[in-house]
């Protein structure tokens, strides 16, 4: 029977696309910028970083669930003709409803995914004049150091402490 020569591709391909569903959330760093931040002027101060302690920050991830979702039922649609149509007696009725099942069970997969995700933040102790305060923000503790570090403020009491230093780069 080709069930098995049709089900394994098709679930190593479903498997894939699903595990891409994982959020960056790079759009969150502080030195990434919207088009309409741009040109614009934004107060800028400098301050002492005290500490750089690892942080975990959840992000949305519901536009990932939903193409989780959509591929998972797509995916699990065809997967599903496929199979329903070789089983049995190769009918239209075994390829339809092998496609509904399969669309639902894909698309249940693609709900599994999570509405948030945790991705790799920071949380910075800084002095800002006479006063302490402490920033959360993406990024990675190696971006940042103690000692000197910009911070651009695009909004009120926003804190986008820059990257005041580099990741070793991996060879």
């Amino acid at each position: 029977m080709n069930f098995k020569k049709c089900a394994l591709p098709v679930a190593l391909v479903a498997c894939f696309a699903l595990s891409g569903c994982q959020s960056n959330a790079d759009e969150h760093a502080a030195d990434v910028y919207q088009t309409d931040q741009l040109n614009s002027k934004q107060e800028t101060k400098t301050v002492n970083i005290i500490s750089v302690l690892p942080a975990k920050v959840a992000v949305d991830n519901t536009a990932n669930k939903r193409a989780a979702q959509t591929t998972g039922a797509i995916l699990g649609a065809v997967a599903g003709g496929v199979i329903g149509h070789n089983v049995g007696s190769r009918s239209n009725t075994n390829t339809a409803t092998g496609a509904v099942v399969g669309g639902t069970a894909g698309a249940a997969a693609g709900s599994m995914v999570n509405d948030k995700t945790l991705v790799e933040g920071v949380s910075l102790t800084y002095k800002e004049g006479t006063k302490v305060y402490t920033s959360t923000q993406v990024g990675k503790a190696c971006q940042f150091s103690t000692g000197l570090a910009v911070v651009i403020s695009t909004s009120y009491n926003e804190t986008r402490i820059q990257p005041n230093t580099k990741c070793p780069e991996k060879s």
